[in-house]
C-alpha cells in the first residue's frame, strides 16, 4: 500500500499485523505494519516513534497510539471517531 489509508484501511492492517491478537503491538508487529503501508523507516526512526506511540510506557502501542503516531507523521486520515479536538 503506497496511497495515504482511511481509517477503516489503517484497522485491517492493525489486526493483521497483531499476531498476538492481544489488541496491541510489540515492535516487531509495529514494523510488520510500517512495512505494509510502504513506510520506509530506519531501525532508529521506527524505535524512535514506537518508543513516542507508547503514552502509557507499558512496551506496546494500542489502536489508538497506533493511529495517532500515524496521524502526527500525515499518515492518518482525522482523528479517531469520538476524539476530542
Amino acid at each position: 500500500m503506497t496511497t495515504r489509508p482511511a481509517g477503516d484501511d489503517l484497522l485491517a492492517v492493525f489486526k493483521r499485523a497483531d499476531l498476538g491478537g492481544d489488541e496491541r503491538l510489540d515492535l516487531m508487529e509495529f514494523t510488520l505494519v510500517l512495512d505494509e503501508l510502504g513506510l520506509a523507516w530506519t531501525r532508529a526512526e521506527t524505535q524512535d516513534r514506537f518508543e513516542k506511540a507508547d503514552s502509557n510506557l507499558d512496551g506496546f502501542i494500542s489502536y489508538e497510539e497506533y493511529r495517532a503516531i500515524l496521524e502526527s507523521q500525515g499518515w492518518a486520515e482525522g482523528p479517531l471517531p469520538g476524539a476530542r479536538a
